[in-house]
């Protein structure tokens, strides 16, 4: 592992996934409460390790990816954000999922805003999306509370989506004048 790819914050320790991040996986992706909406839902543990493989594999090719967010205190696991290609090629979007008993305390914001800059600032990825359903609160704070605006909006399977994108301009990109 690159360690320029390790984030820590005032509470979080940020390391790209890893095997020995399996378990810890399992639990999250398996959780109804959690991984129900999330595109694809619940996965069974084929489909996480598959997953994991894949995220493992973008890392390397993009130098971006998911992390492992742990408690800074006690390395106890609390999620999984990140960035990974939008299946529907609409970006290289931002992605979050915190346990259960890690929710409600502002986890996924301080780990997503994180991935953020580091996305824009380290990484110099000028523009990140992110989808979330309209009915998820939740979601929608933390992707407003990082910045992120809303851009975009369609149907998938009764289902109302809205997309957010953040964009970061550099002094090589900004407009004259």
């Amino acid at each position: 592992m690159n360690p320029a790819w390790v984030i820590r914050t005032g509470r979080l320790m940020m390391q790209p996934v890893s095997y020995s991040d399996l378990a810890d996986l399992r639990a999250l992706k398996s959780d109804p409460l959690v991984f129900a909406v999330m595109l694809g839902g619940v996965r069974g543990t084929v489909a996480v390790a598959d997953e994991l493989a894949a995220d493992i594999r973008f890392w390397g090719a993009h130098g971006v990816g998911m992390w492992a967010v742990r408690d800074v205190r006690n390395e106890v696991f609390l999620g999984l954000v990140g960035l990974h290609a939008r299946p529907d090629g609409r970006g290289l979007a931002i992605r979050f999922a915190m346990t259960a008993a890690s929710q409600g305390r502002g986890y996924a914001t301080e780990a997503a805003g994180a991935a953020l800059r580091f996305a824009h600032e380290r990484a110099g990825i000028d523009r990140v999306v992110a989808v979330a359903r309209a009915s998820n609160i939740g979601s929608r704070q933390v992707l407003g509370g990082i910045g992120m605006v809303e851009c975009d909006i369609w149907d998938r399977g009764g289902e109302t989506m809205l997309m957010y994108e953040s964009q970061h301009r550099t002094r090589q990109n900004l407009p004259a004048g």
